[in-house]
């Protein structure tokens, strides 16, 4: 599916629409170019509209007998996640090469913990965790805000005690369901995949059981 969405992108000639960062220091050509509003879309047989980063319907542009399309507007409906590398003047589709730790803008504070006493699991020391050891049968949750910037979140958890009957990561906006399983304590330190392509902001929950602990290392969870 990645594959075909890549395609997708590719067929057109794009423009980057990414902001005036993109331009700085390019070297521009002046053409002579055209609005073209009478071209329709649709994205698996159904209809859609281009749309800026605020909202606004904009249009395509036709030029030399070639149709150049928004590369975020089109990477916003094909669920492909579009960044711009001001230092290299390179535009980037899909996961990045390089993980980025969800620690950095992990704004809860109830869990998080750097104690050397609780950030150590199987001999490993994470050095920064959200580590639930409170009491009673409980729900656990968290906020991540990856605002668009990336195509998946890995996310590491562990059951200490007792297994987590329920854990599950939420689009918050739309509180559509991105991935819901159960936890084994002898399923160890897991890696959960989720697709959050387009995603802004992503509520986290699991319900951890009286006598149990949920231990999730920020450093080795990542966005790409």
């Amino acid at each position: 599916m990645k594959k075909k969405m890549i395609a997708a992108l590719t067929t057109f000639a794009l423009l980057g629409g990414m902001g005036t960062g993109v331009y700085a220091g390019a070297n521009l050509q002046e053409i002579k170019a055209y609005l073209n509003p009478g071209i329709k879309f649709k994205v698996d047989g159904k209809p859609v509209q281009l749309q800026n980063s605020s909202g606004a319907v904009i249009s395509p542009i036709s030029y030399n007998n070639t149709t150049y399309l928004p590369v975020r507007s089109v990477s916003d409906l094909l669920g492909v996640t579009v960044n711009f590398d001001a230092a290299a003047n390179t535009i980037l589709l899909g996961e990045q090469t390089e993980g980025v730790s969800i620690a950095a803008g992990f704004k809860d504070t109830s869990y998080r913990t750097k104690d050397p006493a609780k950030t150590v699991y199987k001999d490993k020391d994470y050095k920064d965790v959200y580590f639930d050891n409170g009491s009673g049968t409980r729900g656990s949750s968290f906020m991540l805000y990856p605002n668009k910037k990336y195509q998946k979140l890995y996310i590491q958890v562990a059951a200490i005690g007792q297994d987590i009957e329920e854990f599950f990561v939420n689009d918050s906006d739309t509180d559509a369901e991105l991935v819901g399983k159960s936890i084994a304590v002898e399923d160890g330190l897991t890696t959960i995949e989720v697709n959050i392509a387009g995603v802004s902001s992503l509520f986290v929950h699991a319900k951890v059981v009286n006598g149990g602990s949920m231990f999730i290392p920020l450093t080795t969870s990542y966005y790409k």
